[in-house]
């Protein structure tokens, strides 16, 4: 570990992970699956996503990347999918929560050094968890 120092406080060089959160209210069907399945039929998620970012924290500013920063790239994200069907939405015509987690992470991987996880839950107790490929 390199020591440096911070307002006058030692500071010890550290990677860690940030997260941030955001909902997308959506419908969907999957249509991949046989007519009588719940999932066929057009139903609504309140989708909770959380993007993480893992990487080495500023000496100088003290954190990985700014929140705000952060913010800007998700609404992008948001923008395409929130209140849509998401069928409808250029690549997610199979809209499962697995493929929508490999979805935004094309459009992040890019724009965020540092993404490391993509957890999306499409309720209470389901959910899924995309490392990147």
């Amino acid at each position: 570990m390199r020591r440096s120092h911070l307002a006058g406080q030692p500071f010890i060089i550290m990677t860690t992970t940030l997260f941030r959160e955001f909902t997308i209210e959506a419908g969907r069907y999957l249509p991949n699956l046989a007519p009588e399945h719940p999932c066929a039929r057009m139903h609504g998620h309140t989708f909770m996503v959380q993007i993480h970012v893992t990487g080495k924290v500023d000496e100088e500013k003290g954190w990985i990347m700014d929140f705000n920063e952060l913010d800007d790239k998700l609404e992008e994200i948001r923008q395409l999918l929130d209140h849509r069907v998401l069928n409808e939405v250029p690549g997610l015509e199979n809209p499962t929560t697995e493929l929508l987690a490999r979805w935004i992470w094309g459009r992040l991987v890019k724009e965020l050094p540092g993404l490391s996880r993509i957890v999306i839950q499409e309720n209470a107790y389901s959910g899924c968890i995309y490392t990147g490929d």
